[in-house]
């Protein structure tokens, strides 16, 4: 566009005054001076073909991203909350919105489209952020440590219970490899440098090339301490281009220091034969105890065994306690409302205690419980521990919330993404609330009135809820102060969707997990009888790797159960 904003002037100027240059130079009394005129117009006949070629390439690749949007859009927006549900998907989405349209517009800035640049300027505004960018791909990370997903089920789109598969590009795989290179996550950043360097030699075309991701893949193996395969891939790279400054330094620098470690083993193996018939016995003792705890469930750390769960792993019950467990008609001991139409209500758990009530909120009921929450929809809050006043909980957030420096670019990155929003509904302003109030009342048999009010939430990509009690502790002394209410006696929990994969409510210390299953309700007790807080409800919502997951929850408090649920005195109960 500059170049014709030069040229047409010319253009113009020779149009205009050509024939006072023909009488100046003479040009028509020339055939010879002529033929310079015409070679000079088929130069700028040429210029011009190409500037329209340039426009025309830049309109065709605008169309067609117009096209591939139109359908996606159509089909994404036939049922927004599945196709979001999709980690993959959600992922993409933010990548768009945040980084693809960007370059659109610097594609078509030049162009006359005044009205389109202004309305995607100002759109643009309410796009993604680079942290929701950040936070979706840190989500799929989560996922695939939780599920123990290699990189390439995930760009493939092979995730259970996906009916339509979405397929990663390289340069999806790459944005995921640098997001984990940033947060110095070098793990994550071969699997999916790798992945895309497989995809790229697999035939698919790229603005990335292979050499870009062998140096990502070179020095992120080699932070893992493993010299000899970061070598053999910087060689690879020194291939492809002999010149790289970086690569040259790095073969000699891994060379000098694989040499350095043979040596020391050298020394090592020497020094160890001297020794070993004192330190094979002690050897094998080891290895035997951890073989041994290796197979205890109970004495794995937590986030072992919660994960663990997640997978549909860890304990099961045995046969004899399976046995125990009963499904019945309940009428909460007939109570008149469902004296003649009982619920469906099963044993899930022992101890802890935990029922599920089937059929229990209806599909409309669910539909206008959204409706009055999306609106206000906000981070998730918790009771702080030492002030008792309402806060963002903090669990809610990532593992990893820190400030990471990223070595290439000098930048200081956040490592934050959020995991569930959640809105708070009151009885008044909505009889459906308060029909859902009262048939909490009157199947736990437990006073509303001191309750909390109905807690919807929605989780986001890779959702999930850290282990926590719903209670307070005794070093909580302040816990739900300003409730004035007292302690949470029992959580009434309502699963509002089905969710194809994942998002289980697990119980790490004892091995329970309930999966959610729309339309039905689990209720368990966070204190004995006596008053004391049952340490066995500590409790999680899993990642969900597919789908969406909306819950509702009640919160009991004890102030009103008095009567209802009357103290027993029993230390041991």
């Amino acid at each position: 566009m500059h170049f014709i904003r030069k040229l047409l002037p010319c253009c113009c100027f020779l149009l205009l005054s050509g024939q006072h240059l023909i009488s100046a130079h003479d040009f028509f009394t020339s055939i010879g001076q002529m033929t310079d005129l015409l070679f000079t117009e088929k130069d700028l006949v040429t210029s011009l073909k190409d500037y329209i070629q340039a426009e025309e390439n830049k309109l065709e690749r605008v169309k067609k991203w117009a096209d591939k949007l139109e359908s996606l859009s159509a089909m994404a927006t036939q049922d927004p909350e599945g196709f979001l549900g999709h980690p993959v998907n959600a992922f993409k989405l933010m990548k768009r919105l945040n980084t693809e349209w960007g370059d659109l517009e610097s594609l078509v800035l030049s162009d006359t489209t005044d009205g389109f640049i202004s309305n995607l300027t100002i759109q643009r505004r309410y796009f993604p952020t680079d942290e929701d960018q950040t936070g979706a791909a840190k989500a799929l990370l989560r996922l695939q440590d939780t599920y123990k997903l290699d990189a390439n089920t995930i760009s493939m789109g092979n995730l259970p219970g996906v009916k339509q598969k979405t397929v990663m590009t390289v340069e999806d795989c790459y944005e995921l490899g640098k997001i984990a290179y940033s947060d110095v996550d070098y793990y994550h950043t071969e699997l999916w440098m790798a992945q895309a360097l497989r995809q790229l030699d697999g035939g698919e075309e790229s603005t990335v090339d292979k050499v870009t991701l062998l140096d990502y893949l070179s020095y992120a193996i080699y932070q893992q301490g493993q010299l000899e395969r970061a070598l053999e891939y910087t060689k690879k790279l020194l291939e492809l281009d002999p010149e790289h400054q970086r690569a040259k330094g790095n073969v000699k620098y891994f060379e000098f220091q694989l040499e350095k470690q043979k040596k020391a083993k050298m020394e090592e193996e020497a020094e160890t034969e001297k020794e070993s018939e004192k330190k094979e016995e002690p050897k094998k003792k080891l290895v035997k105890k951890q073989k041994k705890d290796k197979n205890t469930f109970t004495l794995m750390p937590e986030r072992k065994k919660y994960e663990m769960l997640c997978r549909g792993e860890g304990i099961k019950m045995t046969t004899r306690r399976q046995s125990r467990l009963f499904c019945r008609y309940y009428d909460n001991k007939h109570n008149p409302f469902y004296l003649l139409g009982p619920v469906k209500q099963e044993d899930v758990w022992d101890k802890p205690y935990i029922v599920r009530f089937l059929n229990i909120i209806s599909d409309e009921e669910i539909a206008r419980v959204k409706e009055l929450a999306k609106p206000r929809l906000r981070r998730a809050t918790i009771s702080n521990p030492t002030t008792g006043v309402l806060e963002t909980a903090p669990y809610r957030i990532s593992k990893r919330r820190a400030t990471v420096h990223d070595p290439r670019t000098g930048k200081l990155t956040t490592a934050l993404y959020r995991v569930s929003k959640s809105a708070w509904l009151t009885a008044y302003e909505d009889p459906i609330v308060e029909k859902i109030n009262q048939r909490i009342e009157d199947l736990t048999g437990l006073e509303m009135d001191t309750a909390e009010e109905l807690q919807v939430a929605n989780y986001g990509v890779g959702g999930q809820y850290e282990p926590h009690f719903d209670f307070g502790r005794k070093d909580e002394p302040d816990a739900f102060k300003e409730l004035g209410t007292g302690n949470r006696i029992a959580t009434w929990l309502f699963y509002m969707s089905d969710v194809s994969a994942g998002g289980a409510t697990v119980f790490p210390d004892v091995g329970a997990s309930v999966t959610p299953l729309k339309g039905t309700a689990v209720f368990w007790y966070n204190l004995f009888p006596n008053g004391e807080g049952d340490y066995s409800t500590r409790h999680a919502a899993c990642p969900v790797l597919v789908g969406n997951k909306w819950v509702s929850n009640k919160w009991i408090h004890e102030r009103g159960q008095e009567w209802r649920r009357p103290c027993n005195l029993n230390e041991t109960n």
